[in-house]
This record gives structure tokens, sequence and C-alpha cells, in this order.
């Protein structure tokens, strides 16, 4: 990933943090690395681990960034899921997968995406 994409990554994760935090999302973690996994954020809300995927553009010319959170980018998150709950010892609280996705300049908030 080049230096431009991983800044442009890094403003839209920190948007999308402070959006969930105005929601009143605690978030616990940015850009987590797990083995081989990446989570952009990890959120609680209430009782709800929110795992959310974070995906901006500044142009359409690639479709809407949500389509990029295919089968296999959705398969990858929830093993990474698994490798968090091990790892933290998170145990009696549901789990959830959220998307945020900014698409120039407009921020679209997707609950429960996946």
């Amino acid at each position: 990933m080049t230096d431009s994409r991983r800044v442009k990554g890094a403003r839209g994760e920190e948007i999308a943090a402070r959006y969930l935090s105005s929601l009143g999302y605690e978030i616990l973690h940015r850009n987590l690395r797990l083995s081989r996994y990446e989570i952009d954020l990890v959120c609680r809300d209430d009782n709800c681990l929110v795992l959310v995927e974070v995906k901006s553009s500044s142009t359409d010319d690639f479709g809407h960034p949500a389509t990029w959170i295919d089968q296999r980018k959705r398969e990858k998150l929830r093993q990474a899921a698994e490798l968090y709950m091990e790892k933290f010892n998170v145990s009696g609280m549901d789990i959830r997968f959220d998307a945020v996705t900014i698409s120039r300049g407009e921020l679209e908030y997707f609950k429960n995406a996946f």
C-alpha cells in the first residue's frame, strides 16, 4: 500500500471514529492487526462488540465503496473477530459487523452490514 493510500485510509478511519463516538460508541481499537488480519475499528455499543470496516474514496471511478466489502473481505473480518475474541478474552457480548463509507466527502453508516 502506498503512503498516500495509508494517509487517506487513516483520515477515513478518523472521520468514522469521530462519527461513531458522536453516537455514543466507545472506540476500543483503531487499525488493529491480528496475525494476518486487520480490523479498522473495534467499538463497544452497550453490550455489543462492533467491528467496523471503513472504506473511502474521492471518486466513483470504481463504484461505491460499500461494494468493495466482498465475500472474501467479510470472511476475513469474521476470522479476525474470532482471533479478537480469543486474544482479548471476550465473552458474554453480542458481536456485530458494521461499515462506514466515505464517498466524495459523504459519510454513510451501515449498521449490521453483514
